[in-house]
Protein backbone atom coordinates (compact mmCIF):
# COMPACT_ATOMS: atom_id res chain seq x y z
CA UNK A 1 0.00 0.00 0.00
CA UNK A 2 1.61 3.27 -1.31
CA UNK A 3 0.89 6.75 0.63
CA UNK A 4 -2.02 7.36 -2.59
CA UNK A 5 -4.87 9.25 -0.74
CA UNK A 6 -3.03 10.85 2.09
CA UNK A 7 -2.97 14.52 1.42
CA UNK A 8 0.46 16.47 0.74
CA UNK A 9 0.80 18.03 4.37
CA UNK A 10 1.24 14.45 5.34
CA UNK A 11 4.00 13.66 3.32
CA UNK A 12 7.19 15.21 5.41
CA UNK A 13 5.89 13.26 8.26
CA UNK A 14 5.58 10.18 6.14
CA UNK A 15 9.38 10.78 4.53
CA UNK A 16 9.99 11.46 8.08
CA UNK A 17 9.17 8.16 9.61
CA UNK A 18 10.38 5.91 6.38
CA UNK A 19 13.77 7.50 7.18
CA UNK A 20 14.16 7.14 10.36
CA UNK A 21 12.73 3.32 9.24
CA UNK A 22 15.90 2.85 6.51
CA UNK A 23 18.09 3.47 9.75
CA UNK A 24 19.64 0.20 11.12
CA UNK A 25 17.94 -1.48 14.36
CA UNK A 26 21.89 -1.37 16.00
CA UNK A 27 20.72 2.67 15.81
CA UNK A 28 17.12 2.67 16.31
CA UNK A 29 17.79 0.96 19.97
CA UNK A 30 19.81 3.79 20.72
CA UNK A 31 17.06 6.10 20.05
CA UNK A 32 14.61 3.94 21.98
CA UNK A 33 17.10 4.05 25.03
CA UNK A 34 16.13 8.21 24.65
CA UNK A 35 12.79 7.53 24.17
CA UNK A 36 12.44 5.45 27.28
CA UNK A 37 14.16 8.14 29.47
CA UNK A 38 11.31 10.43 27.89
CA UNK A 39 8.98 7.96 28.44
CA UNK A 40 9.70 6.61 32.07
CA UNK A 41 11.35 9.53 33.32
CA UNK A 42 10.38 12.90 31.90
CA UNK A 43 7.08 12.65 30.72
CA UNK A 44 5.81 9.41 32.99
CA UNK A 45 3.94 8.53 29.52
CA UNK A 46 0.86 6.48 31.65
CA UNK A 47 2.70 6.21 34.58
CA UNK A 48 0.20 5.98 37.10
CA UNK A 49 -2.31 3.31 34.74
CA UNK A 50 1.09 1.25 34.27
CA UNK A 51 1.70 0.63 37.87
CA UNK A 52 -2.26 0.45 38.94
CA UNK A 53 -2.57 -2.11 36.14
CA UNK A 54 0.43 -4.04 37.61
CA UNK A 55 -1.01 -4.25 41.27
CA UNK A 56 -3.51 -4.90 41.01
CA UNK A 57 -2.49 -8.23 37.93
CA UNK A 58 0.06 -8.86 40.97
CA UNK A 59 -1.09 -8.37 44.07
CA UNK A 60 1.27 -10.52 45.62
CA UNK A 61 4.43 -8.81 44.23
CA UNK A 62 6.10 -5.91 46.36
CA UNK A 63 6.63 -2.37 45.66
CA UNK A 64 10.27 -3.15 44.08
CA UNK A 65 8.69 -6.38 41.94
CA UNK A 66 6.11 -4.12 40.27
CA UNK A 67 8.28 -1.11 39.84
CA UNK A 68 11.32 -2.97 38.45
CA UNK A 69 8.49 -4.83 36.02
CA UNK A 70 7.73 -1.15 34.92
CA UNK A 71 10.80 -0.01 34.27
CA UNK A 72 11.43 -3.11 31.99
CA UNK A 73 8.01 -2.52 30.14
CA UNK A 74 9.10 0.64 29.41
CA UNK A 75 12.34 -0.15 27.82
CA UNK A 76 10.54 -2.87 25.69
CA UNK A 77 7.66 -0.56 25.04
CA UNK A 78 10.22 1.84 23.47
CA UNK A 79 12.00 -1.02 21.39
CA UNK A 80 8.44 -1.91 19.74
CA UNK A 81 7.21 1.68 18.74
CA UNK A 82 10.91 1.93 16.77
CA UNK A 83 10.43 -1.89 15.82
CA UNK A 84 7.13 -1.02 14.02
CA UNK A 85 8.59 1.52 12.47
CA UNK A 86 11.54 -0.55 10.85
CA UNK A 87 8.08 -2.21 9.06
CA UNK A 88 8.82 0.44 6.66
CA UNK A 89 11.88 -0.64 5.01
CA UNK A 90 12.78 -4.36 6.92
CA UNK A 91 12.97 -6.76 4.06
CA UNK A 92 11.32 -10.52 4.44
CA UNK A 93 14.48 -12.01 4.65
CA UNK A 94 15.54 -10.03 7.78
CA UNK A 95 12.29 -10.28 9.41
CA UNK A 96 12.43 -14.07 8.87
CA UNK A 97 16.26 -14.13 10.52
CA UNK A 98 14.72 -12.44 13.57
CA UNK A 99 11.26 -14.28 14.45
CA UNK A 100 11.02 -18.09 15.38
CA UNK A 101 7.88 -19.96 14.73
CA UNK A 102 8.80 -22.99 17.08
CA UNK A 103 5.50 -25.57 15.38
CA UNK A 104 3.93 -23.41 12.30
CA UNK A 105 3.48 -27.20 11.27
CA UNK A 106 -0.07 -27.09 13.68
CA UNK A 107 -0.96 -24.15 11.22
CA UNK A 108 -0.13 -26.13 8.21
CA UNK A 109 -1.97 -29.44 8.85
CA UNK A 110 -5.39 -27.34 8.77
CA UNK A 111 -4.17 -25.14 5.79
CA UNK A 112 -3.34 -27.97 4.03
CA UNK A 113 -6.64 -29.65 4.87
CA UNK A 114 -8.27 -25.99 2.88
CA UNK A 115 -8.88 -24.55 6.72
CA UNK A 116 -8.95 -20.94 7.36
CA UNK A 117 -7.31 -20.63 10.83
CA UNK A 118 -8.51 -18.21 13.36
CA UNK A 119 -5.19 -16.89 15.64
CA UNK A 120 -5.93 -15.30 18.91
CA UNK A 121 -2.70 -13.01 19.32
CA UNK A 122 -2.29 -10.16 22.23
CA UNK A 123 -0.88 -7.21 22.42
CA UNK A 124 2.82 -8.84 23.91
CA UNK A 125 5.92 -8.14 22.75
CA UNK A 126 5.51 -7.21 19.59
CA UNK A 127 2.30 -8.07 18.25
CA UNK A 128 2.85 -6.12 14.13
CA UNK A 129 5.97 -8.68 13.54
CA UNK A 130 3.86 -11.65 14.27
CA UNK A 131 1.47 -10.52 11.28
CA UNK A 132 4.32 -9.52 9.38
CA UNK A 133 6.58 -12.22 9.61
CA UNK A 134 3.97 -14.79 8.27
CA UNK A 135 4.36 -14.98 4.55
CA UNK A 136 7.98 -16.39 5.79
CA UNK A 137 6.81 -19.26 6.75
CA UNK A 138 3.03 -19.83 4.96
CA UNK A 139 2.54 -19.56 1.13
CA UNK A 140 -1.28 -18.97 2.14
CA UNK A 141 -2.60 -15.57 2.16
CA UNK A 142 -2.65 -13.97 6.18
CA UNK A 143 -5.00 -11.15 7.24
CA UNK A 144 -5.36 -9.40 10.15
CA UNK A 145 -8.04 -7.81 11.72
CA UNK A 146 -7.36 -4.49 13.20
CA UNK A 147 -9.55 -1.71 14.99
CA UNK A 148 -8.96 1.81 12.98
CA UNK A 149 -7.54 5.19 13.55
CA UNK A 150 -9.21 8.15 13.59
CA UNK A 151 -6.44 10.01 12.42
CA UNK A 152 -6.17 9.64 8.43
CA UNK A 153 -1.92 9.90 8.66
CA UNK A 154 -1.54 6.98 10.95
CA UNK A 155 -4.57 4.44 9.39
CA UNK A 156 -2.70 5.21 5.73
CA UNK A 157 0.91 4.67 7.63
CA UNK A 158 -0.17 1.98 9.67
CA UNK A 159 -1.93 0.17 6.86
CA UNK A 160 0.84 1.00 4.32
CA UNK A 161 2.94 -0.95 7.62
CA UNK A 162 1.17 -4.29 8.19
CA UNK A 163 0.48 -5.13 4.05
CA UNK A 164 4.20 -4.46 3.48
CA UNK A 165 5.24 -7.61 3.37
CA UNK A 166 2.15 -9.20 2.00
CA UNK A 167 -0.68 -9.57 5.07
CA UNK A 168 -3.65 -8.12 4.13
CA UNK A 169 -5.02 -5.49 6.62
CA UNK A 170 -9.02 -6.21 7.56
CA UNK A 171 -11.00 -3.64 9.43
CA UNK A 172 -12.92 -5.41 12.97
CA UNK A 173 -16.35 -4.47 11.17
CA UNK A 174 -15.49 -6.16 7.58
CA UNK A 175 -14.26 -9.87 9.31
CA UNK A 176 -17.40 -11.67 8.32
CA UNK A 177 -17.72 -9.88 4.47
CA UNK A 178 -13.85 -10.58 4.07
CA UNK A 179 -14.36 -14.73 5.45
CA UNK A 180 -17.11 -15.16 3.16
CA UNK A 181 -15.29 -13.94 -0.09
CA UNK A 182 -12.28 -15.92 0.80
CA UNK A 183 -14.61 -19.01 2.31
CA UNK A 184 -12.86 -21.90 -0.01
CA UNK A 185 -9.82 -20.23 0.52
CA UNK A 186 -7.46 -21.16 3.13
CA UNK A 187 -5.52 -18.92 4.85
CA UNK A 188 -4.80 -17.19 8.08
CA UNK A 189 -6.55 -14.77 10.28
CA UNK A 190 -5.26 -12.86 12.93
CA UNK A 191 -7.33 -11.08 16.10
CA UNK A 192 -5.70 -9.14 18.97
CA UNK A 193 -8.16 -10.64 21.24
CA UNK A 194 -7.38 -8.95 24.39
CA UNK A 195 -9.30 -5.41 23.22
CA UNK A 196 -11.70 -4.10 25.26
CA UNK A 197 -15.25 -3.86 23.69
CA UNK A 198 -16.99 -0.50 24.23
CA UNK A 199 -19.49 -0.87 27.29
CA UNK A 200 -22.49 -1.02 24.59
CA UNK A 201 -20.63 -4.06 23.16
CA UNK A 202 -20.02 -6.29 25.75
CA UNK A 203 -20.98 -9.90 26.31
CA UNK A 204 -18.75 -11.86 28.35
CA UNK A 205 -17.10 -11.20 31.70
CA UNK A 206 -14.37 -13.27 33.40
CA UNK A 207 -12.11 -13.00 35.93
CA UNK A 208 -8.40 -12.33 34.32
CA UNK A 209 -5.40 -11.61 36.68
CA UNK A 210 -7.51 -10.82 39.26
CA UNK A 211 -10.07 -8.51 37.93
CA UNK A 212 -13.42 -8.76 36.22
CA UNK A 213 -12.46 -8.31 32.77
CA UNK A 214 -14.85 -7.99 29.67
CA UNK A 215 -13.32 -9.79 26.12
CA UNK A 216 -14.65 -9.48 22.63
CA UNK A 217 -16.65 -12.77 21.61
CA UNK A 218 -15.93 -12.44 18.36
CA UNK A 219 -13.61 -15.54 18.05
CA UNK A 220 -16.50 -17.97 19.18
CA UNK A 221 -18.78 -16.44 16.78
CA UNK A 222 -16.55 -16.92 13.94
CA UNK A 223 -15.46 -20.10 15.10
CA UNK A 224 -19.31 -21.42 15.02
CA UNK A 225 -20.25 -20.01 12.13
CA UNK A 226 -17.36 -21.03 10.35
CA UNK A 227 -16.34 -24.34 12.27
CA UNK A 228 -12.87 -22.89 12.05
CA UNK A 229 -9.80 -23.97 14.31
CA UNK A 230 -8.86 -21.53 16.79
CA UNK A 231 -4.99 -21.16 17.61
CA UNK A 232 -3.62 -19.08 20.63
CA UNK A 233 0.02 -17.48 19.83
CA UNK A 234 2.59 -17.05 22.56
CA UNK A 235 5.34 -15.31 22.12
CA UNK A 236 8.75 -14.83 24.08
CA UNK A 237 11.54 -12.13 23.63
CA UNK A 238 14.53 -13.85 23.24
CA UNK A 239 16.39 -10.57 22.56
CA UNK A 240 16.23 -6.85 20.99
CA UNK A 241 14.61 -7.51 17.97
CA UNK A 242 14.13 -11.63 18.31
CA UNK A 243 11.19 -12.85 18.84
CA UNK A 244 9.87 -16.49 19.17
CA UNK A 245 6.13 -17.14 18.49
CA UNK A 246 4.43 -20.32 19.08
CA UNK A 247 0.72 -21.97 19.05
CA UNK A 248 -2.00 -23.88 21.28
CA UNK A 249 -4.99 -25.09 19.71
CA UNK A 250 -7.78 -23.62 21.47
CA UNK A 251 -10.54 -25.05 19.63
CA UNK A 252 -10.49 -27.98 16.28
CA UNK A 253 -12.17 -27.41 13.84
CA UNK A 254 -15.90 -28.46 13.14
CA UNK A 255 -16.53 -28.12 16.86
CA UNK A 256 -19.60 -26.60 18.53
CA UNK A 257 -19.35 -26.43 22.21
CA UNK A 258 -22.81 -25.43 23.62
CA UNK A 259 -22.34 -26.90 27.56
CA UNK A 260 -20.46 -23.49 28.14
CA UNK A 261 -20.87 -19.53 26.88
CA UNK A 262 -18.04 -18.46 25.02
CA UNK A 263 -15.99 -21.08 25.65
CA UNK A 264 -12.76 -20.13 23.42
CA UNK A 265 -12.79 -16.62 24.56
CA UNK A 266 -12.60 -18.41 28.06
CA UNK A 267 -9.23 -20.88 27.12
CA UNK A 268 -8.11 -17.61 25.35
CA UNK A 269 -8.26 -15.69 28.63
CA UNK A 270 -6.70 -18.61 30.62
CA UNK A 271 -4.05 -19.60 28.45
CA UNK A 272 -2.90 -15.63 27.77
CA UNK A 273 -2.66 -15.27 31.61
CA UNK A 274 -0.35 -17.56 31.95
CA UNK A 275 1.62 -16.30 29.77
CA UNK A 276 1.36 -12.81 31.37
CA UNK A 277 2.22 -14.08 34.44
CA UNK A 278 5.07 -15.95 33.72
CA UNK A 279 6.25 -13.00 31.07
CA UNK A 280 5.31 -9.67 32.70
CA UNK A 281 6.74 -6.95 31.70
CA UNK A 282 6.40 -7.98 27.90
CA UNK A 283 2.76 -7.19 28.06
CA UNK A 284 0.84 -3.70 27.06
CA UNK A 285 0.38 -2.55 30.28
CA UNK A 286 -0.26 1.16 29.27
CA UNK A 287 -3.60 0.18 27.79
CA UNK A 288 -6.82 1.03 29.78
CA UNK A 289 -7.39 -2.14 29.55
CA UNK A 290 -9.57 -2.33 33.02
CA UNK A 291 -11.61 1.12 32.13
CA UNK A 292 -14.97 -0.64 32.31
CA UNK A 293 -16.16 -1.93 35.59
CA UNK A 294 -18.50 -4.87 35.92
CA UNK A 295 -22.17 -3.76 36.81
CA UNK A 296 -24.41 -6.34 39.15
CA UNK A 297 -26.30 -7.65 36.10
CA UNK A 298 -23.93 -8.92 34.69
Amino acid sequence: MEKQNLPYKYYPLWWLLQGISSLPLSVLYILAKVIYVLLYYVIGYRKKVVLSNLRNAFPEKNALEIKQIAKQFYRNLADIIFEIIKLGTISKKEIARRVQYTNPELLQYYLNKGNTVITLGSHACNWEWGLASASSYFKEPSAGVYKPLTNTFFETYMRFLRSRLGATPVKMKEVLRHLVIHRNEPRLLALLSDQTPPRGEIQYWTNFLNQDTAFYVGADKLADAFKYPVVFIGVIRQGRGYYKFSFELLRDAGVVEKNTEYPVTEAYARTLEKWIQQYPSDYLWSHRRWKHKRSQEN
